[in-house]
């Protein structure tokens, strides 16, 4: 039998992330980065398994032992996070399998890809016991990587674009990467063979209208997002290829898979893995709407019933796409409305009028369709009374779900660039980064501290989830289980370092 080539393994963190929240409550979500990986490099003839130590709950030991067991000739460890701001959170496990699998198989050669890698590859490999770092998206950077991997000899990684690397003791890196143009040609999909795709749990709220939570899947349709925010740091891991293809710098790109390969990828997951539960996990699905209508149009002809979430701006849900998306299948809509002050929104440029806000949200759910919001606490221009405000706003609106987030600058986000120029304090750990962790440490305010945010945020918490309108809303649209469900999920205490 010939020797694997490539490993490519998402860490496990789910408890160190989520805390108590793990084992019911988070969703388990399938690694599509390391999916979509091993499809491009198998297309080019190289022998790809995935480890998924998350879905499989190993801890780092024993996913270095399985590593060992495989011999691969390259491992990648892929820290990429399920949304932008996820990946940063993942480097506790990412690293602590990097020092397990130096110290169990030191000549194994081990690498680094994703979203926080790419924003700080020097750092990352100063810090981490690996021997590689990507420094853009990952899959060009790789291929060259295993090819010079496989030819034994180390002055061919001068030749590998995007590759930071350590030669006569000093951290190297070279050329750039480019982006992957041709997406249904180089990287068509998820290798969802070689996922265990019985382990994947969607989200709680996802559900609340449907029996069971598995079997789950999660697919991006298109990469990138066009807008700016400046909290955001999902373009970091582009922005070396778009450099490299001519781009400027402020512009983002948005590539797109062709309606037809999405539903390749839709008719797998239903025909072969009884999928129903699925999440478009695109930054921005609901945008172009030729894309999201062929898309809808070719689900609605095969008459699938699907339940399916995906993010959507408040000023981009035009009314004729609204009752296709429900026909679909599309139960659920995410929508980032940040804030209800207009000066804290328009100050990281997420601009948009109030009154488009409750426009929005009205449309939809007039629709049949179910609105997630999601607001931030603690936004550079936030004080105490615009959060207030903020926490009115959700009341009133009175979503079927709602996220809660404290402000956090993201390596790879233009918020984390100015953070730390100005010396603002940042967590001390990466796992601080997680919104729901033990350390978690947002972003102070003009205004407020740091904890004073914090604790706003986990109140506002309570007080949503409490809420005795929202409670009878559920318990009308869902059922009374549901609305007990939603009590017991409040009931949930998460632990706090800096609150």
């Amino acid at each position: 039998m010939s020797r694997l080539d490539l490993v490519l393994v998402n860490p496990g963190s789910r408890r160190q992330v989520y805390q108590s929240l793990a084992s019911t409550l988070a969703a388990i979500e399938p690694p599509v980065w390391a999916g979509l990986i091993a499809t491009f490099i198998r297309n080019r003839g190289f022998s790809v398994q995935v480890i998924d130590a998350e879905a499989e709950d190993w801890t780092p030991a024993e996913t270095a032992r399985r590593i060992n067991e495989m011999a691969p000739a390259l491992a990648a460890v892929v820290v990429y996070g399920h949304q932008p701001s996820a990946s940063t959170q993942v480097m506790p496990a990412a690293s602590a399998l990097c020092r397990e699998l130096k110290e169990l198989c030191p000549d194994l050669k081990t690498g680094l890809v994703g979203g926080h890698v790419a924003a700080l590859p020097e750092q990352t490999l100063g810090e981490e016991q690996a021997d590689f770092v990507c420094g853009g998206e990952g899959p060009y950077t790789l291929l060259e990587l295993l090819q010079a991997v496989k030819c034994g000899r180390s002055e061919d990684y001068r030749n590998v674009r995007g590759l930071w690397y350590r030669e006569d003791g000093k951290i190297r890196s070279n050329s750039p990467a480019p982006l992957v143009k041709n997406l249904d040609a180089e990287m068509a999909g998820v290798a969802w063979d070689l996922l265990p795709m019985a382990r994947y749990r969607a989200h709680n709220w996802h559900c609340f209208s449907v029996p069971t939570r598995q079997p789950y899947a999660a697919l991006y349709t298109t990469l990138g997002c066009p807008y700016h925010c400046s909290f955001c740091c999902i373009q970091s891991p582009f922005k070396s290829g778009e450099k490299e293809s001519g781009y400027k710098e402020n512009v983002n790109t948005y590539r797109l898979w062709s309606p037809d390969s999405v539903l390749q990828q839709i008719d797998r997951l239903v025909q072969d893995y009884g999928v129903q539960n699925i999440k478009i996990a695109d930054e921005m699905f609901v945008l172009n709407p030729r894309h999201v209508a062929a898309i809808c149009d070719r689900i609605i002809e095969r008459r699938y019933e699907l339940n399916i979430w995906a993010y959507a701006r408040v000023d981009t849900v035009k009314d004729a796409i609204v009752d296709k998306l429900k026909a679909a299948g599309f139960n659920w809509l995410a929508f980032g409305i940040e804030s209800a002050s207009a000066r804290v929104r328009d100050d990281v440029q997420k601009g948009f009028e109030q009154e488009e806000i409750f426009n929005t949200v009205e449309k939809v759910r007039s629709a049949g369709i179910n609105v997630i919001a999601n607001f931030i606490f603690g936004l550079p221009e936030d004080d105490l009374e615009s959060m207030e405000e903020t926490l009115r706003l959700a009341l009133d609106l009175n979503c079927e779900f709602v996220n809660f987030y404290c402000t956090m600058a993201y390596p790879g986000s233009p918020l984390y660039d100015l953070a730390r120029q100005k010396g603002w304090r940042l967590p001390e750990n990466w796992s601080g980064y997680s919104q729901h962790s033990v350390d978690t440490l947002p972003l102070a305010t003009k205004h407020c501290s740091a904890a004073e945010v914090l604790r706003f945020r986990d109140q506002a918490f309570q007080v949503y989830f409490s809420s005795p309108k929202y409670l009878e809303m559920i318990t009308r649209k869902f059922g009374g289980e549901t609305a007990q469900h939603i009590r017991e999920m409040a009931g949930y205490k998460l632990e706090r370092l800096h609150a």
